[in-house]
């Protein structure tokens, strides 16, 4: 094992989750609506990885191993991809053989061969943007799907997944330095502005008993890169207005998990697909954190109607676990 996946670990407590499960639906406006089908006693079990596709390199096979493992064990229904799937600069076209060397030839394990909701992270946006989200991906894998945002609808719960990489103002300041493909975002405003009156108006038509919202960068982080400010105050408001429990993201190369002082909203990090970063982080005063993990690993997540546990696992080893409790959703 390299030194990446030497860790500095913080858990201080276990918390009341609510347990999931994934359909397909379509929602409101102009994002895309999936429906995926729960189980037939009515759960929903799935796997989150971010900022994984290296080839196979800095544990990101040793990691996919794992996931093997967990998916089996819990007969998950899909996964979730948090972005950053391809390193240094995306893909190059929807040919290119980065694709499969970085995801058809690592999660081979027959518990993996399910649907794979992906979003696009920053280093995707540096690459060819359409090729990750062209059709012919599926044709090549029909486990892949990735598009810049959308929804999934299930019994039990709504997934809503947000283009986050066009929020970031330092991507757009110094274009010498990072090319990105804004084809399909310029002229900015206008697409910010088209997201966040989409996301509001199907938050609030939405019925389900969990509201989960995931995106590339974080709203609350202690690692490398920390907190997005441009989320704080664009997204958080929604997401807190909305009666959302869950956000989760990747960007920062580790696992965590935060409470909001505000809001029942709880903040999840996925993004130890394969390179982690050791030992950086930046310390933080009062209760919201419960859990930080600077190595590799991945989120299992069961949900029922009423009920989730959620798990951070690395190497198949649980660090930490939280369970919520909810009522059911009854629409007026």
């Amino acid at each position: 094992m390299d030194d990446s996946c030497k860790h500095y670990f913080i858990s201080l407590s276990s918390f009341w989750l609510a347990c999931f499960c994934f359909c397909f639906i379509f929602v409101s406006a102009e994002l895309q609506r999936f429906e995926h089908p729960v189980k037939a006693d009515g759960s929903l079990s799935f796997l989150v990885i971010g900022d994984w596709g290296r080839k196979g390199a800095y544990n990101q096979s040793q990691v996919a191993l794992q996931m093997g493992k967990v998916a089996e064990k819990l007969s998950i229904d899909f996964v979730v991809s948090t972005g950053d799937n391809f390193y240094e600069k995306g893909l190059a076209s929807p040919y290119d053989p980065e694709f499969k060397d970085s995801f058809t030839k690592i999660y081979t394990a027959n518990s993996l061969q399910k649907q794979w909701y992906s979003i696009l992270g920053n280093h995707d946006y540096r690459g060819d943007v359409q090729a990750q989200l062209s059709p012919i991906l599926r044709r090549i894998d029909s486990r892949w799907l990735c598009l810049r945002s959308f929804i999934v609808n299930t019994e039990i719960a709504e997934f809503f997944f947000i283009d986050t990489t066009p929020f970031v103002d330092q991507y757009f300041q110094n274009p010498k330095h990072q090319k990105f493909d804004w084809r399909g975002v310029i002229p900015r405003k206008k697409y910010l502005r088209r997201i966040l009156k989409d996301l509001r108006s199907a938050l609030r038509e939405s019925v389900a008993n969990w509201k989960i919202v995931i995106g590339h960068h974080p709203i609350r982080s202690i690692g490398h890169h920390g907190e997005t400010k441009e989320l704080i105050m664009q997204l958080l408001p929604i997401l807190e207005a909305n009666s959302v429990d869950m956000y989760i993201n990747g960007h920062d190369h580790c696992l965590e998990h935060f409470s909001s002082i505000t809001s029942p909203l709880k903040f999840f990090t996925s993004g130890g697909g394969s390179k982690a970063w050791k030992g950086d982080f930046h310390y933080l005063d009062g209760d919201e954190m419960k859990f930080y993990y600077d190595g590799q690993g991945f989120i299992s997540v069961e949900l029922t109607p009423t009920d989730a546990k959620t798990f951070h696992d690395v190497f198949g080893k649980v660090l930490h676990s939280l369970d919520l409790s909810k009522q059911l959703y009854t629409a007026m």
